[in-house]
């Protein structure tokens, strides 16, 4: 990454606020931080987006979406970071969560947490092909139109964020608190930039 950012011992306001919360949770300061600590209006706007939009569809979905963006845009710094979000979270297990981002059975995922990855992936992927059909699995799934709209802005927040940080070529850090076997997983999850959708099975 080529960009100068922001030195820690410098840093004030929200720049001190990003840094600080890195080095409290995981006792180093991420390059995907910093290079958002560039532009730290933006990274403001960025967080209240987020928190306008989890409310109406709840932290899985919106973790779904984020995961099968992420993976679609082949992102590691994103499949890593809520990887572990929606461990700590209780969302999934680690064998859960393997079998989601690998496409396989087992992933305990039901018809809407399907919907919910697939349309991500088609946003990610081939938003331009997108039709009413699409939002209508959404739909026929059981959501509102809030939480239609708040979905395609979860998938459309993570092609924002997740295209940026690849674009400056920012550097993947290892994420502490992964095993072995889940951070490869993740890792490889991000090489298949367009993985098939629809093939997880809610087993």
């Amino acid at each position: 990454m080529i960009v100068t950012t922001p030195a820690l011992d410098t840093a004030t306001g929200h720049v001190a606020d990003m840094y600080s919360a890195d080095l409290r949770e995981d006792g180093l300061v991420y390059g995907h931080t910093r290079a958002m600590a560039v532009n730290p209006e933006a990274h403001q706007a960025f967080e209240t987006l987020v928190r306008a939009i989890v409310p109406s569809i709840g932290l899985r979905t919106y973790e779904l979406a984020t995961l099968g963006a992420a993976r679609a845009i082949g992102s590691q710094h994103c499949l890593l970071a809520h990887g572990r979000k929606t461990l700590r979270a209780g969302l999934f297990d680690e064998d859960e969560l393997a079998h989601l981002v690998r496409d396989e059975p087992g992933s305990g995922l039901d018809d809407a947490d399907l919907a919910v990855l697939e349309f991500a992936e088609k946003l990610s992927t081939d938003a331009a092909a997108m039709t009413d059909a699409d939002a209508q699995r959404l739909r026929d799934a059981g959501f509102s139109d809030r939480q239609i709209v708040d979905i395609a802005l979860a998938a459309g927040v993570r092609n924002y964020f997740s295209r940026a940080l690849q674009a400056l070529a920012v550097p993947v850090d290892d994420v502490p608190g992964l095993s072995p076997a889940i951070a490869t997983a993740l890792r490889e999850a991000a090489q298949r930039t367009t993985p098939p959708v629809g093939d997880i099975s809610g087993g």
